[in-house]
């Protein structure tokens, strides 16, 4: 088996692949793949924004197996995942999975622990409601259905039950992601093992089929408190980046995370919590937002903070980049403009995983917009984190709050060269 180990955004590796695997790996986009102009046989890898682990076998050839290692440690990325789930379950500290260096075999270990503290008092039961054909009445008859499906025939019955079960939709997402984490490579074996006898427990739920988006539902409540950490687990484990399709003749299978989808939840739920300390609401991924007087020009900011009377405070964007000597994308910036333009605010966020470039304040000429750009030091303890979130929600609340700011919304039409 041949093993390669990169970097999220780290410098390219070059190893000898067979021609059909590096292909795969091009057109699966787990990586960039191309072949070295030098060196013949050999294939150029450079990981992106996803981290984790996939395994590639071809017919005739050794399995390649490519870890891809996150730039923050293991723990504080599930910190990140945990706290976006749940800021009330993760806000004190970090999951348990200090002792490994690798995504995958942490997140198995962390999965089985809560697993393990949530069926330590048994198997969770609820009722489930049920509706089918029988031959035997339970419950309720459906009328309607029993004359449109049965033309006046007794016999078999459309029925309507509630059943008082193990078979309920905590039990089916945990032994899905039992399962999933079971089907994949680099899981330790001590913990696949334990895996297993909890799945055990749990196969009176019904399992979920191959390929379906929609996860079971569930809600919060006093009676499952006890689970709510692993459905909050096994909710990544079931939504993450998922490889596991064939490419020709190379079958792919493992797991990666998206560490810019990661950050950017991270960021939009811990300012969400901080400005709920201020009043008002905040809407994650916002919509309703148009640039243009005719909506048709939609956007989506990260985050909107509206008042108590409705009206927009502020506006955030996450926005995980790779490190550039050059400092932050200037694009970035007109998008913000754009998002104050058509709020009509006069300040905008930008929250960047720390790079080379320190916080910076932009004064948009001839606008009357100020863009501030947040370099988040990603390696701080999950305190320090926080508290670094909280401090540049102060600042959204006391730039929404300054007097004198004219904002662009009340500004007479050209005023300023700017008119959408």
């Amino acid at each position: 088996m041949t093993t390669v180990d990169l970097d999220e955004y780290g410098a390219a590796v070059t190893v000898p692949l067979p021609a059909v695997t590096g292909r795969a790996l091009a057109a699966a986009r787990i990586v960039e793949a191309a072949p070295d102009p030098y060196l013949p046989g050999d294939w150029r890898l450079r990981a992106g924004g996803k981290v984790g682990a996939v395994s590639l076998k071809t017919p005739g050839h050794d399995p390649v197996t490519l870890r891809i290692a996150p730039k923050v440690p293991v723990a504080r990325l599930f910190f990140l995942i945990g706290y976006a789930a749940d800021p009330r379950v993760h806000r004190d500290g970090e999951v348990g999975v200090a002792e490994h260096d690798e995504v995958l075999p942490a997140l198995a270990e962390g999965f089985e622990r809560s697993l393990e503290r949530a069926l330590r008092q048994g198997v969770l039961q609820g009722y489930r409601h049920t509706e089918e054909t029988a031959f035997v009445v339970r419950g309720r008859i459906r009328e309607a259905d029993q004359v449109k499906r049965h033309h006046g025939r007794a016999f078999p019955v459309e029925v309507a039950y509630d059943d008082y079960r193990t078979d309920i939709a905590e039990n089916r997402l945990l032994r899905a992601a039992a399962e999933r984490l079971l089907s994949l490579p680099r899981v330790p074996d001590g913990v696949r093992r334990r895996l297993r006898h909890h799945r055990g427990r749990l196969l009176d739920a019904e399992p979920l089929r191959r390929g379906v988006r929609e996860l079971p539902q569930w809600r919060a409540s006093r009676l499952n408190l006890r689970y709510q950490p692993a459905l909050r687990l096994a909710g990544t484990i079931l939504r993450g980046s998922s490889v596991e399709h064939g490419a020709g003749p190379v079958s792919v299978d493992g797991y990666l995370i998206d560490t810019h989808k990661v950050f950017e939840d991270f960021v939009c739920v811990a300012l969400r919590e901080a400005l709920a300390e201020h009043g008002g609401r905040s809407a994650l991924q916002a919509r309703g937002v148009r640039l243009d007087e005719d909506g048709r020009v939609r956007m989506r900011p990260d985050l909107v903070w509206y008042g108590d009377g409705g009206d927009p405070r502020a506006v955030a964007d996450a926005k995980y980049k790779a490190e550039k000597p050059e400092g932050f994308p200037d694009a970035d910036l007109y998008q913000m403009l754009a998002y104050c333009t058509a709020l009509g605010l006069p300040d905008g966020h930008l929250v960047y995983a720390k790079g080379y470039e320190p916080s910076v304040t932009h004064r948009v000429r001839h606008a009357g917009v100020r863009i501030n750009q947040h370099a988040l030091a990603l390696d701080r303890p999950p305190g320090e984190l926080l508290d670094a979130i909280a401090t540049i929600a102060r600042s959204m609340v006391a730039d929404a709050a300054e007097p004198g700011e004219q904002s662009v919304r009340q500004r007479p039409p050209g005023a300023g060269g700017f008119r959408w």
